[in-house]
């Protein structure tokens, strides 16, 4: 007997614990029931980039903004531009400094981006000097415009 009461004291307790954990959807609403607020203002999109494209680091630069959630800014192709970064979570992330590239050459084309996505301070820059820098402009390329595809 006592040995079967082992058994189900482990099963009892997880049961116990999954229940104390559940939760009313209420808890979560703010004091009139409605859902809580975000910290953004209202009008103000959470998703604004600056971004500025230099045919190469001499060239003068092409700069726009855009904002997402709605698409918009005076970016040419905003909606392209963040349907995009919405297909590529990790576009912003730099490559590894310890990751191995090949040595293919895309272009001198030289772009940053700056501002805030999904409530993330962005600070980049892109080229396309080798393989992981061109592979990292391929996943946000819309952002950058029209700017000639590696052959």
């Amino acid at each position: 007997m006592r040995y079967r009461m082992l058994l189900f004291t482990p099963a009892a307790l997880a049961l116990v614990m999954s229940a104390a954990s559940c939760g009313s959807e209420n808890a979560k609403s703010g004091p009139t029931g409605a859902p809580p607020k975000d910290n953004v203002a209202p009008g103000s999109p959470a998703d604004h980039l600056t971004v500025s494209v230099r045919a190469s680091a001499q060239a003068p630069a092409k700069t726009w903004t855009l904002t997402c959630d709605p698409a918009g800014g005076d970016h040419p192709k905003a909606a392209q531009a963040c349907a995009a970064l919405a297909k590529a979570p990790d576009a912003f992330k730099p490559v590894p400094a310890d990751m191995m590239c090949t040595k293919i050459y895309g272009g001198p084309e030289v772009a940053t981006v700056k501002g805030t996505w999904h409530g993330q301070a962005i600070d980049t820059r892109f080229t396309r000097t080798d393989g992981c820098q061109l592979a990292r402009w391929s996943k946000a390329a819309p952002l950058f415009g029209d700017v000639p595809p590696v052959r």
